[in-house]
């Protein structure tokens, strides 16, 4: 005999059974002791958390007779009468289930409107539940706005959906939506636990693990890989084997991967993605997974107990967070999850991933990263823009035209001290202070953040042990908003380890801000460009030949 999936055999049959859904069990039993409900229902959420679920479990309550025939609607159905046996079997006549998908037309909800006006066959209530509902098109839900609205009594509405984005306000106004969660990890493992246990199969923790955190939030999913996974083991679950099943990597090489950066070793860097291509991993979850445990050790250095001592891999990132700085940790993870896209536009993904292990080997704050955890980084190399934090010096009286010179010439390079940015003096500076544009370029902010770095000058930098108190300048105020202001505020503390405070001041700047530099650049580019084009031997015969012209504007530089 066939046995029956994990999926379907564990499928909850009561509310008390539906795992990581308390908000809506919550307000259906309430509504159905209370004897107070609506008669439209939406529930939203990703693949396998229990939408279905729910509405065969809501129209088992509303259509249970009790074992003796006599009860009324409850939120506990007994599952022994007619009614809820045959909901569960899928064959009772009042329950009907379409799915919007390939039922999506106005003949289709016509054809199930029209039926509506019947008074169920055998059940208290006739139910209808669209799956899917948002793959029906305007005119379907046009066709059902009204008996949506005011149905017959006797009639009750449950439509699903993965996307409630697309479906009509006016459809939404007319339903009790609830947003079904995605099942976090460890309920997951839990729910694993029991079901193994129940189905006598041996296993290994750490394997759950793996298989909750490849089903995504979805139980169903969850359910389904373990049942690949007993097959595929032919015995115990063991994390072994549901990696190989899965395609997934050991935490051992991601912790390798980043002992290789912090030892700057490059050598082992490419040896580990070459033996990980040898077992042909995916480098796509191997970059996601490194996300994830760079995410932890970030955690770790802000809020040490944030490692929960039952993770198998919380030593190593108490280690490596020990081992890494701030900075570093930041920075990792942002590598990660920007290389993840250019994978598929690498030769192949073992060499575009060996390239994010070098880019973030090549971009290690201090000339390639160093092993010690000490908040104050070493010089950058001559071919980078990444400036290391400001050290407060002695104040100095400088005449005020010396310090207006000294501003617009260019920064000396720095001395072999603790101080690695290039001292740039200026009137009412208390300390030495960094090269604004490289700190811009290179802090990790986006949108509108990054287009306020770019748009400002730096006025005056006062470093002190409490803090650092920058005032720049920026001709574009509008962009200098709360939030943009607190965000780059953040980037700038992150970076030099104390809290950087932020005073904007409006007005042109006497230099050049990182726009006007990039704009000059882009127009220098542009116009060799054009004299390239214009001095072509074929563009000139073209013109000359058949009076042709080179639009203006036209040409771009590569």
């Amino acid at each position: 005999m066939t046995a029956l999936a994990l999926a379907r055999s564990w499928r909850p049959k009561t509310f008390s059974e539906l795992v990581g859904q308390d908000h809506v069990v919550k307000a259906l039993t309430h509504a159905l002791d209370q004897g107070r409900l609506h008669h439209a229902w939406l529930f939203t959420g990703t693949r396998g958390v229990g939408k279905t679920t729910i509405a065969r479990i809501m129209a088992k309550a509303l259509n249970c007779t009790g074992s003796d025939g006599s009860g009324k609607m409850t939120s506990e159905p007994c599952g022994k009468c007619p009614a809820c046996m045959e909901i569960d079997a899928g064959r009772f006549v009042d329950y009907i289930e379409m799915d919007a998908a390939s039922n999506r037309g106005v003949d289709d909800i016509a054809a199930l409107l029209e039926k509506a006006a019947y008074a169920p066959s055998n059940g208290r209530y006739k139910v209808y539940m669209i799956d899917e509902v948002h793959m029906l098109t305007n005119h379907a839900f046009n066709a059902m706005l009204k008996t949506l609205e005011e149905p017959p009594e006797h009639v009750k509405f449950i439509l699903a959906t993965t996307d409630p984005q697309k479906i009509p306000v006016t459809i939404l106004s007319r339903c009790l939506q609830f947003n079904l969660k995605q099942m976090p990890v460890p309920l997951i493992v839990e729910h694993l636990e029991k079901v193994l246990a129940s189905e006598k199969v041996e296993y290994e923790v750490n394997a759950l693990r793996v298989l909750a955190k490849a089903a995504q939030g979805s139980m169903r999913d969850a359910l389904s890989l373990t049942d690949q996974a007993i097959a595929y083991a032919a015995g115990k679950v063991t994390e072994e084997s549901v990696r190989g099943m899965l395609g997934t990597l050991d935490d051992a090489y991601l912790i390798r991967i980043l002992d290789c950066l912090i030892a700057k070793d490059g050598a082992s860097l490419l040896a580990v993605a070459n033996e990980m291509g040898e077992r042909s991993m995916s480098f796509s979850l191997a970059l996601q997974d490194l996300s994830s445990l760079l995410q932890k050790i970030a955690a770790a250095q802000v809020v040490p107990e944030s490692v929960l001592d039952d993770w198998p891999e919380a030593g190593e990132i108490r280690r490596l967070a020990g081992q890494l700085t701030k900075e570093e940790a930041q920075l990792f993870y942002q590598i990660t999850i920007t290389s993840r896209p250019d994978l598929s536009l690498a030769p192949d993904e073992q060499t575009g991933f060996a390239m994010t292990l070098l880019r973030m080997l090549a971009f290690r704050p201090g000339n390639g990263g160093s092993g010690s955890s000490s908040p104050a980084p070493s010089a950058p190399p001559a071919n980078t823009a990444r400036p290391a934090p400001a050290v407060p010096a002695a104040r100095t009286a400088a005449p005020a035209p010396a310090a207006k010179a000294a501003s617009t010439a260019p920064a000396p390079a720095p001395a072999p001290s603790t101080a690695t940015s290039a001292p740039v003096a200026a009137a009412g500076n208390s300390a030495e202070r960094p090269d604004w544009h490289a700190l811009m370029r290179q802090l990790p902010v986006k949108g509108l953040v990054q287009q306020l770095a770019f748009q400002t000058e730096l006025q005056d930098w006062n470093d002190s042990a409490a803090g650092v108190r920058a005032t720049i300048v920026t001709p574009m105020p509008q962009l200098a908003s709360e939030a943009s202001v607190g965000r780059l505020c953040d980037a700038l503390t992150a970076h030099f380890g104390k809290p950087v405070k932020i005073v904007i001041e409006k007005g042109e700047v006497e230099g050049k801000t990182v726009a006007k530099v990039d704009a000059q650049i882009h127009q220098e580019k542009r116009m060799n460009a054009e004299q390239m084009i214009a001095a072509d031997p074929f563009i000139q015969q073209l013109e000359k030949e058949f009076g042709a012209k080179v639009v203006g504007g036209s040409v771009k530089p590569l």
